[in-house]
């Protein structure tokens, strides 16, 4: 049964059309460079001096508040309904089923 699903298996990966990738890269990009590798010290002196004490403070409180108010002020934004029932009710009448349907 193994070797059955093995064959099987092989027989699909051989008929498989295998997309020409070598023809996407131009010449100006095959002859480039390659980037230059940044060294790892200076990022991690960056994020050294930050503050990452992660402490509650004041002004941190008042941030996430103002936050919290921004994105429900968002939310309630959106609740509304996406077709306006004005438009809703002129979408109606104008939808007539004919008798032959029904």
């Amino acid at each position: 049964m193994r070797c059955l699903l093995i064959i099987s298996f092989g027989g699909l990966i051989g008929c498989t059309d295998f997309p020409d990738v070598g023809g996407q890269i131009t010449q100006s990009n095959a002859a480039a460079p390659y980037p230059v590798l940044q060294p790892l010290e200076p990022l991690l002196a960056k994020i050294d001096a930050l503050d990452t004490t992660n402490a509650i403070t004041a002004a941190s409180v008042v941030n996430m508040n103002n936050r919290i108010v921004s994105l429900q002020a968002r939310a309630a934004s959106l609740r509304g309904p996406v077709v306006e029932p004005a438009v809703r009710a002129r979408m109606r009448r104008g939808v007539a089923v004919p008798a032959a349907i029904r």
